[in-house]
């Protein structure tokens, strides 16, 4: 067997490396991790993710073996999604991302902040992150207790 090279252009691996690094299959795969849930108590639970957008998540996902659809024959019908094993192992690297991301966030946004004052003193126009800075602002996205 041949080994992959995820760093040719050619090579299968980055169509996963694709997925794994888009937000919302982490966000999906977090969520599906805990208990299979209907499709519209996922789009509840995330935020900001449209009903289309997760539909092409739900549908990539299960395409990849990370996720099952199943159909209960209801009126209406009852659609499930659940974690396969497959992406129980993906969903387990990603949770210490999610985890570094909330405990890094501050950091990161000061970082930011620091960067994009020295370009606008320099002159140089620097990338806006203002809904980021008003969001760590705001406390908005946190958990509270």
């Amino acid at each position: 067997m041949d080994a992959w090279n995820p760093y040719s252009a050619k090579c299968p691996t980055r169509f996963v490396l694709n997925r794994i690094a888009d937000k919302w299959t982490v966000l999906v795969l977090a969520l599906l991790a805990g208990q299979p849930m209907r499709f519209n108590a996922i789009r509840r639970q995330i935020d900001g993710l449209s009903q289309k957008v997760l539909s092409q998540v739900l549908k990539s996902l299960e395409r990849d073996g990370l996720v099952t659809r199943s159909v209960f024959p209801t009126v209406p019908v009852t659609v499930e999604y659940a974690i396969t094993s497959l992406g129980s192992t993906l969903a387990m690297i990603l949770h210490p991302i999610t985890v570094w991301a909330e405990a890094n966030i501050g950091p990161v946004l000061d970082a930011q902040s620091r960067y994009d004052a020295r370009m606008q003193a320099s002159g140089t126009p620097a990338a806006s992150r203002a809904d980021l800075a008003q969001l760590a602002a705001t406390g908005a996205g946190r958990e509270t207790d």
